[in-house]
């Protein structure tokens, strides 16, 4: 007879998540490594006891915002490549919905993150109660149904029993390489304290290891047959090939067959910036190197990688008549799009499989000289960019790429460096040189503002003994920066560099570069009253969450404040004035991009500029 263990859903659900491992190198780790908790109505009197009985398993930190705690677990996972996840619990109403946005970051990125909420009563006897809004036309609908486009795989617990197959249903979405994204679980109020006997061995610890799918052979002859007909092939390394963890076979790929490698923003850092065959980053917020070989290339290579607007410029960056794509992606949805060769499976399998059906076959040495020399004039550009007094570009005191620059050479092995939205995003894509693999973020699948600092909390929990340097401009810190001092109580120091631009400056350049007046982005152009305009001092916001901070005067001081950041024993802010005006890196690049234009416009500036804009779409590829 099967023993059985008594047990409330909330005390069932934190049993077994408590019980789930994950092999990592050989080592046993808790799958869970992290929980997030603000408490409420919803949550506290049944799973938030169980949370503090689990503690020893699954630390649960307090968070300030439940958008910016999902973040943090977002961020965790991503660090973690995806082998170890965060939750994030909330309450009713718009504790639940504050996690919206995040669930849209984790859903966009492919990434793992386990939502729970409290819900209204399943009995409907208080109804309506406190912070629900009714359906007047289904009364079966809460606000947690507007987390259904946003995740993965969604439930609502009504009764304690459904735990037994939701639970690993949910894991596996969370574990699985092709369905990753985010979990959301839905716990009525009336339901988490209802008790029901469980099979004890539903509770027993489950080590988990993440599946690897072989590809098709004929798929991988298919990709072959391509390759030895290339005369310029190109490799795009996405975001997956750092989830697979085949950043090795990368390499070790495109050495043997002499291909040349570009990387998405995803991608950036899966690659050596001194391999001869990198040839940079790709796309509208990439490098003219990467843009000018996909320009050219015959047979893309695409591995792990979702081919967003910004990595193809909206699929005008290839230009090769006759150009066969390739696209190596454990997700179907992924692999098919764009008329594409499909290979599914698993990054680091397909590599491998397929490096050895090439045998000794190499692509011409004029066509990796090319990347080479394309490559190095990149660098060369970004030298002058990071260093404006070496070749005057940047005339101003200060730029983002100058920042950069300076972290560029002031981090160390094993400290990682992350953004999300605005300009810094395009700027740290397009300057960075990758010394090491990984230890780079940058949201822009999603391109969250307010990811960056919350990230940054995330990011240290995974990297507890280096440092997490965070970039993040005037606009997205007053959007959400109550992490500084979450960072603070819980003792997770990160070096935040505020950028102050004094607006929503990357925005106000696009409003300008497609024929607008600049309007309602730089605190100059907003609605305001007559004077002098207002400014955030940023460096005494965060001291008052305290951190440790300072407002530098000149770029010149940022090597010796980064050094008292490094030194300190709690979160260090660094505020830096940007020019708001200084040309953006991303105006400067040879890739277009679409944005909706007007197709009537009343000035004839404004009309040459949307004319001039939407003649770059004549290279665009058609295709699903």
């Amino acid at each position: 007879m099967n023993k059985t263990i008594h047990l409330t859903v909330a005390e069932a659900l934190a049993k077994y998540l408590a019980a789930q491992k994950i092999e990592i190198n050989g080592k046993i780790e808790q799958l869970f490594g992290a929980a997030f908790a603000i408490f409420g109505h919803g949550n506290v009197t049944c799973f938030g006891q169980q949370l503090k009985n689990i503690s020893d398993k699954i630390p649960t930190w307090r968070g300030q915002n439940e958008q910016s705690m999902a973040i943090a677990a977002i961020a965790y996972a991503k660090a973690n490549q995806r082998r170890r996840i965060g939750i994030a619990t909330s309450s009713i109403g718009p504790g639940a919905t504050n996690m919206l946005t995040a669930a849209g970051v984790a859903h966009t990125n492919r990434l793992p993150l386990l939502l729970i909420s409290g819900d209204a009563y399943v009995s409907r006897l208080p109804d309506p109660v406190l912070q629900q809004p009714v359906n007047f036309d289904d009364p079966s609908i809460t606000a947690i149904d507007a987390f259904k486009p946003l995740t993965r795989y969604w439930d609502r617990i009504i009764s304690p029993s459904q735990l037994m197959h939701t639970l690993p249903q949910a894991l596996d979405v969370l574990l699985d390489p092709a369905m990753c994204g985010p979990v959301f679980l839905g716990l009525p109020q009336d339901i988490q304290g209802v008790a029901y006997y469980f099979p004890t061995v539903f509770f027993t610890d489950k080590i988990h290891r993440i599946r690897r799918p072989e590809p098709e052979v004929w798929a991988l002859e298919e990709a072959k047959s391509l390759l030895l007909q290339a005369k310029k092939p190109l490799i795009i390394s996405g975001g997956g090939v750092h989830y697979s963890l085949a950043t090795d076979e990368l390499a070790e790929m495109a050495i043997k067959h002499n291909i040349p490698v570009v990387e998405t923003i995803a991608g950036r850092a899966t690659m050596l910036q001194d391999t001869p065959l990198n040839a940079g980053p790709i796309g509208v917020t990439g490098s003219d190197s990467a843009n000018h070989m996909a320009n050219e290339a015959d047979v893309i290579l695409a591995i792990g990688t979702r081919l967003q607007d910004f990595t193809t410029g909206s699929w005008t960056v290839f230009k090769h008549p006759d150009m066969k794509l390739i696209s190596i992606n454990v997700g179907r949805f992924d692999a098919i799009k764009h008329q594409s060769f499909p290979i599914l499976g698993d990054a680091k399998i397909c590599m491998a499989k397929l490096s050895v059906l090439l045998g000794d076959w190499r692509s011409s040495k004029l066509w990796s000289d090319k990347a080479k020399k394309e490559s190095d004039d990149w660098k060369d550009l970004v030298h002058r960019r990071t260093h404006p007094q070496a070749g005057g570009l940047l005339p101003s005191l200060s730029s983002y790429a100058e920042v950069i620059g300076k972290l560029n050479h002031l981090m160390e092995q094993g400290d990682t460096v992350l953004t999300a939205a605005g300009g810094l995003p395009a700027e740290l894509a397009m300057n960075w040189q990758s010394y090491q693999i990984g230890k780079f973020d940058i949201d822009f699948g999603y391109s969250c503002m307010g990811y960056e600092i919350a990230g940054g909390w995330g990011a240290k929990m995974a990297n507890p003994n280096k440092e997490v340097i965070v970039l993040v401009g005037d606009g997205s810190y007053l959007m959400q920066n109550s992490d500084i001092y979450s960072s603070v109580l819980t003792g997770h120091k990160m070096i935040v560099v505020v950028c102050d631009n004094g607006g929503f400056a990357v925005i106000n350049k696009l409003q300008q570069n497609t024929g607008n007046e600049s309007f309602n982005n730089l605190l100059a152009d907003c609605r305001r009253p007559e004077g002098k305009v207002a400014r955030v001092d940023f460096a005494k916001h965060a001291e008052a969450q305290g951190a440790i901070s300072e407002k530098l005067t000149s770029i010149i001081e940022f090597d010796a404040a980064f050094a008292r950041a490094k030194a300190a024993d709690r979160t260090y802010v660094i505020v830096v004035d940007i020019d708001p005006v200084s040309p953006a890196a991303w105006s400067q690049c040879d890739c277009w991009w679409e944005v909706g234009l007007p197709e009537v416009t009343h000035s004839k500036e404004a009309a040459k500029k949307v004319s001039d804009w939407e003649a770059g779409r004549s290279a665009q590829r058609r295709g699903v």
